[in-house]
């Protein structure tokens, strides 16, 4: 499920989003009611809303068995990472969570956005952005070198996705 910043022309631009699955089946609308919408309807606002399109829900998928897989725990050591990265003010907090996440599938098991700047020390059109992203082996204990080929990727992977470069 992707969020994505434009709503349709009724919300205010700016704030209002949609919920999609890929860029093309949007599931939901949402935002504040555009002032002008507003005024044609003689209502005070400020108003929100929102809109689910559910013909747009796809069916699940059958499968043979409802049993689910097993549960893997792993008593080996997580292993967190933070990076913070300058990207363009219009870059979304999303692309660079998946850019991240798609690394390694198996070895990142969570990327999180847990900081956003802009201002002093920042270039003007620009934001900081840092994430934390956190590994869990599940055959053997990671080495120094291990963790930091995985960074290289994700900070490539990143740059490559974005245009973000790392902050020092």
């Amino acid at each position: 499920l992707q969020t994505s910043a434009p709503g349709p022309d009724w919300y205010h631009p700016g704030r209002s989003g949609a919920l999609s699955l890929g860029p093309k089946n949007v599931l939901a609308t949402f935002g504040e009611i555009h002032p002008r919408v507003l005024r044609e309807l003689d209502v005070e606002g400020p108003l929100v809303g929102f809109e689910v399109a559910l013909d747009n829900i796809p069916q699940p998928k059958s499968r043979s068995s409802r049993t689910r897989p097993p549960y893997r725990v792993s008593d080996l050591p997580v292993v967190e990472r933070d990076f913070a990265f300058v990207v363009g003010a219009d870059v979304a907090a999303d692309a660079l969570v998946r850019a991240a996440r798609g690394v390694d599938k198996e070895l990142v098991t969570q990327v999180r956005v847990f900081d956003v700047y802009s201002g002093k020390g920042v270039p003007e059109g620009q934001k900081s952005m840092a994430v934390v992203v956190r590994l869990e082996p599940t055959e053997k204990t990671l080495t120094d070198d291990e963790i930091d080929a995985v960074s290289a990727k994700v900070v490539a992977a990143v740059e490559k996705a974005t245009g973000a470069a790392l902050r020092a």
